[in-house]
């Protein structure tokens, strides 16, 4: 995993690397400066080796850097004087007022003139081959008017390759919101730590690749607000397998799903589960759905029967309970979420609710009476933006525009682990610690999608054991609980196998069942 950060915490990260440290503003500042620097080198390298160019990093158009007077823009000068420095053609222009230059930005310009480096006054786009947008940063938070919306307008119908300094200017740091317009970056060069605006979209599609680069910022333990990328390595445990277990070791799964016409949910739903190794599933459904399942995944095991009896006994037999997918609103699917619910509760068995089993909750206020606070098991709920405004009561737009916050405060006031779904997948534990997913696409945007990753979740869970909210350090994460560590690792995995569906077959006709396909190449 790593760490996010937003423009406040990473003020503060910067201040303790100043004032506590003792490492100087300008270090700091130049170091960011040969990050960007180095990358532009390394697309003039690359791009000369094109058939019909010249192998020379100087037989090119020029770079052109735009500048605004904060700290941003003096990253931006330094850019520009060290690409000087190495023979590229390269000039600056200023969009904001020397008058209201930041003192490193004032020390960064007096530096370049010094050196010779152009200073553009007007300026003709067809001249340069790389822009470079070091113009407003982290720190903005009001929409971009006037000169600095038309200049980047005009930038951005430029076909110049483009490079943004920290992030693109006009994406909220914190949101990922367009601030009225943004820069549309092929590359992204930002500092120490990733900012959250980069990973949630529309910022996720207007900063290009992203690079994180390491100028010396020190982190300190003290920040607030753990918010965390998941990483590759979040799947090493998952991969480890006993080589002396059996399929009772690794994790049973019940799933409450399906209803006459929806077999579909569960199966998905199955798959999903055995796609994380989990060594036993069993699906609970209606009588209809009988047939269909046994032909289409044979290794499951089914209940359909309408008898709590036997329900208690499939609970006392499984791990993790997952409940939802394509269950309907009806009676019988009232009557079959609300057993299952409160009795795996109690139980304490981890539950995934998904699907209709969310919307049957929206409707019933007195479950929350069930839910186990911050101890014992988890529940995991996995709204997408429609679901979870019904549970909230929060209009969807209002959900999006600030998707991480609202997932952290239904998780502290509910005690579940909430994981909601978009673009940009939150998941969020009753303590703040949050994650966010890189991996995913938009050909996962078909339905059953979420049947998949409500069976991965629960395969996640059953895979963990005995692992509860009270006991949960098996390994020290920045204090944050195993279990959402594992949970996050789900929609990583789950992620992760829709973009390598999405390379095989691409994504507009993609459907959920190859994403099943894929789990077992991301988990060998």
């Amino acid at each position: 995993m790593k760490k996010l950060v937003n423009a406040v915490q990473m003020s503060e990260l910067d201040r303790y690397t100043i004032d506590t440290i003792g490492i100087p503003s300008l270090v700091l500042m130049e170091r960011a400066a040969l990050a960007v620097a180095g990358r532009i080198r390394e697309y003039l390298m690359n791009s000369s080796r094109l058939p019909g160019k010249t192998p020379s990093l100087y037989g090119h158009k020029g770079v052109l850097v735009l500048c605004g007077s904060g700290n941003n823009g003096g990253d931006g000068i330094a850019v520009a004087r060290i690409l000087h420095g190495w023979g590229i053609s390269c000039a600056v222009f200023l969009a904001g007022s020397e008058q209201k230059m930041t003192p490193e930005t004032k020390t960064q310009l007096l530096a370049a003139r010094n050196c010779g480096v152009t200073e553009e006054d007007g300026l003709s786009w067809e001249d340069y081959e790389v822009i470079v947008d070091a113009l407003l940063g982290i720190g903005l938070c009001r929409q971009v008017e006037g000169k600095y919306r038309d200049l980047i307008r005009k930038a951005n119908g430029c076909p110049a390759w483009k490079i943004a300094v920290d992030i693109p200017s006009g994406v909220d740091a914190l949101t990922g919101q367009e601030l009225g317009l943004a820069f549309r970056a092929d590359e992204t060069v930002t500092f120490a730590f990733g900012k959250t605006g980069l990973y949630l979209y529309p910022g996720k599609a207007l900063c290009g690749r992203i690079h994180t680069e390491d100028i010396g910022i020190y982190d300190y333990s003290g920040l607030p607000g753990k918010l965390f990328l998941s990483q590759d390595e979040d799947l090493d445990w998952l991969r480890r397998r006993d080589p002396g277990g059996n399929k009772g070791t690794f994790g049973k799964v019940l799933i409450v799903a399906g209803s006459i016409g929806m077999s579909g949910a569960a199966y998905l739903c199955a798959r999903g589960a055995f796609g994380t190794g989990t060594g036993m599933v069993k699906i609970q459904t209606v009588p209809e759905n009988r047939i269909v399942l046994q032909q289409l995944i044979p290794e499951a095991m089914l209940d359909i029967t309408d008898e709590p009896e036997v329900w208690q006994k499939d609970l006392d037999w499984c791990d993790s309970v997952v409940i939802g997918p394509g269950l309907g609103q009806g009676a019988d699917a009232e009557k079959r979420v609300e057993w299952f619910l409160q009795h795996a509760i109690a139980a304490q068995k981890p539950v995934v609710l998904d699907a209709d089993g969310l919307n049957l909750f929206a409707l019933h206020s007195g479950w929350q009476e069930w839910l186990p606070g911050n101890s014992g098991a988890p529940v995991i709920f996995t709204p997408h933006m429609g679901e979870m405004s019904r549970l909230t009561g929060v209009k969807t737009a209002d959900l999006t525009g600030d998707r991480i916050r609202h997932a952290r405060e239904y998780a502290a006031s509910t005690g579940t682990v909430m994981v909601l779904k978009d673009a940009s997948t939150v998941t969020a534990a009753p303590d703040g610690t949050a994650y966010l997913t890189p991996a995913g696409n938009s050909g996962m945007a078909c339905a059953g999608s979420g049947d998949v990753l409500a069976g991965i979740l629960g395969g996640i869970c059953a895979r963990s054991g005995n692992l509860t909210l009270e006991n949960s350090h098996l390994k020290e994460k920045e204090g944050q609980e195993e279990w959402v560590l594992r949970i996050a690792s789900g929609v990583y995995l789950h992620g992760l196998a829709g973009d390598m569906a999405a390379r095989a077959k691409g994504q507009n006709a993609m459907t959920a069942s190859d994403l099943t396909e894929f789990l077992s190449t991301v988990t060998r």
